[in-house]
């Protein structure tokens, strides 16, 4: 999705929300039921990023914690907002926190409440004979990106001095190819995408997004601020699953593979066995270690606020920072969550 789509789809929450009059965020299941039913909205179709959450369906955690969880895949054509806003879902995952940025700058009232993954899974791909490294080798290269996903090179270029004019950028689409048939010297996509990147080869050279200087989030999940206000029990509940999830997860890698497949045999078993590796690795870090799976950095969020709103992403001008996270649940959490590195 563009971010002037989502621009679109936050505007669209707020219509929504006008209209609805306040739908029930967390209800029972069943009349004088014990567990209450969450529905956990993604903006994206489920697959590795997910995994963690399809462990704690598959081994009862959710149960544990007295909830009924339901997940609600996105896809193309899918508005994540509206559901979470409107409360037709509990909670809402966005693949980047960009998303959450752009949505709360439009007068949407969401903030993020933990973060899956450590570090976007974006990033620069090239070959030897014309290798990008660091941001600054891609000045006289000629660089293919999808068009929804130029306000990530323009942030990174004015985060490192760099005049866009010197170098050549080319839309591409999802497709590797433009790099090995030599029309581009670089492509861009996710590194968990290990089906599509086979085509590159294994010479292939990775610019993560972590290392071009531009701080960010991937796998974000977000409530509303009247949720994280009334509802901050059942959201801490749900995060705790989620949480233990992912510690299953890190423990039992490839059983783990195996239960997502079973969940959504869409998915290729091989592939998945040689991505999650990859998947542990923009889990777990460092900080992890000392502060806990879905743990973030606010001051890495404001640096984000900042470039975006240099390269103009913020129509409206720039949402302020301490209305785009909540640490609430992660501190409601905080002796749950994994803290493995």
């Amino acid at each position: 999705m563009t971010m002037n789509r989502r621009r679109f789809l936050a505007n669209g929450a707020l219509t929504l929300a006008a209209l609805s009059g306040g739908l029930s965020i967390f209800t029972p299941t069943r009349a004088n039921a014990q567990s209450a039913k969450v529905v956990i909205k993604y903006d994206w179709l489920m697959s590795n990023g997910q995994i963690g959450d399809i462990v704690a369906a598959k081994k009862g955690f959710f149960q544990v914690e007295g909830l009924e969880v339901e997940f609600s895949p996105g896809g193309p054509n899918s508005a994540t907002v509206p559901p979470v806003v409107t409360g037709q879902a509990g909670l809402g995952q966005f693949s980047d926190s960009a998303q959450l940025l752009l949505a709360r700058a439009s007068g949407v009232p969401i903030k993020i409440i933990a973060c899956g993954f450590r570090m976007a899974p974006f990033a620069f791909y090239s070959l030897p004979k014309a290798p990008i490294r660091a941001v600054k080798d891609m000045v006289g290269k000629r660089i293919g990106i999808q068009p929804t996903a130029r306000y990530v090179l323009d942030a990174i270029l004015l985060k490192n001095d760099i005049d866009p004019s010197s170098l050549t950028i080319t839309n591409i689409g999802f497709d590797m190819t433009p790099l090995t048939t030599g029309q581009v010297d670089a492509v861009t996509g996710w590194i968990t995408n290990t089906q599509a990147l086979s085509v590159i080869g294994p010479d292939r050279i990775d610019l993560m997004m972590k290392d071009t200087g531009l701080p960010s989030y991937a796998n974000v999940y977000f409530a509303t601020d009247d949720a994280i206000d009334k509802h901050s029990d059942t959201l801490a509940k749900a995060m705790r699953a989620i949480a233990k999830g992912w510690s299953w997860t890190h423990e039992h890698p490839e059983d783990a593979v195996k239960l997502t497949v079973e969940a959504y045999p869409q998915l290729d078993l091989a592939v998945e066995l040689k991505t999650i590796p990859r998947i542990m690795s923009l889990s777990f870090d460092e900080t992890t270690a000392k502060d806990g799976w879905g743990t973030f950095d606010p001051k890495g969020i404001a640096e984000q606020i900042s470039v975006y709103d240099k390269v103009g992403q913020f129509k409206s001008g720039p949402p302020k920072l301490d209305e785009c996270f909540s640490t609430a649940i992660l501190e409601m959490t905080a002796g749950d969550r994994p803290k493995i590195g």
